[in-house]
């Protein structure tokens, strides 16, 4: 397998990721269900040293994954930020893997939204990630920060 690998059906290429995720992809998507699917495929630049997906790598897809799901999941869309993020990493991936990250939203109240993540390549679960979201409001035009 390599990264050039052709994209399974169904998925289509995220293309506003912003700055930071756009390092991370290309990311593509396929909906399921309320939610998306949210996927890569493993390249070189994901790599450690050990050869293998970096864990920092894989845990920046499944929080992305987290957020995005949860956002999704009302109408308008719910602005979350992360509060806490809970990862065990089962398994490796390897270059020209092709990852999934499926999304189980456990509740969301008016302040707080608890979801789980897993990573998997194929069948198998490589990534339990747990998160917990602070529901935010957008912020007034007035209100808005440089950080």
């Amino acid at each position: 397998m390599n990264e050039t690998e052709p994209v399974p059906e169904g998925f289509v290429r995220v293309e506003d990721t912003g700055p930071f995720m756009t390092l991370l992809g290309p990311l593509y998507y396929r909906s399921a269900g309320n939610g998306r699917i949210i996927a890569l495929r493993i390249g070189g630049r994901h790599l450690n040293r050990r050869g293998i997906a970096h864990g920092g790598m894989l845990a920046t897809l499944a929080d992305s994954a987290l957020s995005v799901n949860i956002s999704l999941s009302r109408k308008p869309r719910l602005p979350t930020v992360t509060v806490t993020l809970t990862t065990d990493f089962v398994a490796s991936a390897r270059a020209g893997d092709w990852v999934e990250a499926h999304v189980d939203i456990l509740k969301i109240g008016s302040r707080l939204a608890y979801a789980n993540c897993y990573l998997q390549v194929g069948a198998k679960r490589i990534l339990r990630a747990s998160g917990v979201f602070a529901v935010t409001r957008a912020p007034r035009p007035d209100q808005a920060s440089d950080g």
